[in-house]
C-alpha cells in the first residue's frame, strides 16, 4: 500500500487506515472474535494505521486493539491513534486539564498495552479548548513525560481545524471529509499542507451511505447511531451520515454509484476521491467484517479519478448536498 507521512508525527502510514469505532460500540453488535478478525484482515491487506478512542465502547475498542497488538508481537510497524476528552461528564471546557489528560492517557496506555501512545487526539472538544494556551501547554507536558509521542485534534468545524493547524506542535487534524462533505477543500487542506500538519479524513463513507448499498427502506439496529443520532440526539449530527438527511443521501449516493469504475466498488470510488486530494495523510473507513476491511484497503490501488468523474461528483454535491451541510460545519 502507498504510504504518506502522518503530518508532524514523522511516521509513514498506509494511506488507507482503519477506523475502529465499529469495534467498540454504536454500530450494532460486533463480537470480540469478529473484531479481531477485522483487525487482522485490515493489517494483512496493508493497513498500518489504526484510529480509536477511549469512549468507543468505554475502552472496548482500545482493549481489543491492545490484544491484537500483543498477539502480533513486536515489529508489526503499526501506528495507533486514540482520542481523549469525551469521557468528561459534563463535557465542558473546564474538564480539559493536565490532570485529566494524564488520567485519560494512562487509561488508554493500559488498554492498549503500551508505554507511550503513538498519537493522542483531543476528541471534538468545545471550541474554547482549542483557543487556550493552557491546552497546548498540557499536551506538550504529556509529550515531555513520554505518555504520548505526538498529539493532534479531532474537530467538527473548519474554524476549529484552522485554529489547531495554527499551533506549532499539533501533528494532525482529523475532520469529517468525503464526497458529501467538501468544505475542507477550501481552506483546511491548503492550510494543513502549508503547515505540515497531517489530515486524517474520518466518516469517509458518510456512515455507509457512500457504499451505495442503502435505500429508503434500510433499517439499522437500535444500538446503531444511524438509528438514534439522525438529528443529533446523542452527539454532533455531522458524525451520522455526514449530516446529510438520510432520504437525500440515499438518492445522491445512487448517483455516485452510477460513476463506479468497472472492477471497483462505490465505497472504493469514494475513498479514492479523498486520497486524490492534496493534504490528506490517511483516510480511516470503519469495517464490521473482514471483507469490508479488505475492500476498503484495496481502494489505495485504484487509479486516480478522471476529470469527468470529478466534475460529476462536484455536480451531485452542488445540486443535492451543499444546502444541507456546507454552511453548518
Amino acid at each position: 500500500m502507498q504510504t504518506r507521512v502522518l503530518g508532524r508525527t514523522g511516521r509513514d502510514v498506509g494511506v488507507v487506515g482503519l477506523g475502529c469505532w465499529q469495534l467498540g460500540a454504536d454500530w450494532g453488535e460486533v463480537g470480540e472474535d469478529d473484531a479481531l478478525a477485522v483487525l487482522a484482515a485490515a493489517v494483512d491487506a496493508g493497513v498500518t494505521f489504526l484510529d480509536t478512542a477511549d469512549v468507543y465502547g468505554d475502552g472496548r475498542s482500545e482493549t481489543l486493539i491492545g490484544r491484537f497488538l500483543a498477539d502480533r508481537g513486536p515489529g508489526s510497524d503499526l501506528t495507533v491513534a486514540t482520542k481523549m476528552g469525551r469521557r468528561a461528564d459534563p463535557h465542558i471546557a473546564a474538564a480539559y486539564t493536565l490532570d485529566a489528560f494524564r488520567a485519560w492517557t494512562d487509561r488508554s496506555r493500559a488498554n492498549l498495552g503500551v508505554q507511550t501512545l503513538d498519537l493522542v487526539q483531543l476528541h471534538c472538544p468545545p471550541s474554547e479548548v482549542l483557543s487556550r494556551e493552557a491546552t497546548y501547554d498540557a499536551l506538550d507536558t504529556l509529550v515531555a513525560e513520554n505518555r504520548v509521542a505526538a498529539y493532534g485534534v479531532s474537530v467538527e468545524t473548519v474554524d476549529e481545524a484552522l485554529a489547531a493547524i495554527a499551533r506549532p506542535h499539533v501533528a494532525t487534524v482529523q475532520i469529517v471529509f468525503n464526497v458529501f462533505r467538501r468544505k475542507p477543500l477550501e481552506r483546511v487542506l491548503p492550510a494543513a499542507v502549508a503547515a505540515g500538519v497531517g489530515i486524517i479524513a474520518r466518516v469517509p463513507l458518510a456512515s455507509g451511505l457512500l457504499s451505495g448499498k442503502y435505500d429508503a427502506s434500510t433499517v439499522f439496529a437500535p444500538t446503531d447511531h444511524r438509528s438514534y443520532n439522525r438529528h443529533g440526539e446523542a452527539f454532533d449530527v455531522g458524525e451520522t451520515f455526514a449530516g446529510v438527511p438520510f432520504d437525500v443521501g440515499v438518492v445522491a449516493a445512487q448517483r455516485v454509484a452510477a460513476l463506479t469504475p468497472d472492477g471497483a466498488t462505490t465505497a472504493q470510488l469514494a475513498l479514492r476521491w479523498i486520497l486524490d486530494q492534496p493534504g490528506v495523510s490517511a483516510v480511516i473507513p470503519g469495517a464490521r467484517s473482514p471483507a469490508q476491511a479488505r475492500g476498503n484497503a484495496a481502494a489505495a490501488g485504484l487509479a486516480p479519478l478522471d476529470a469527468s468523474k470529478l466534475d460529476e461528483l462536484r455536480a451531485i454535491y452542488d445540486e443535492m448536498i451543499r444546502e444541507h451541510v456546507h454552511d453548518r460545519w
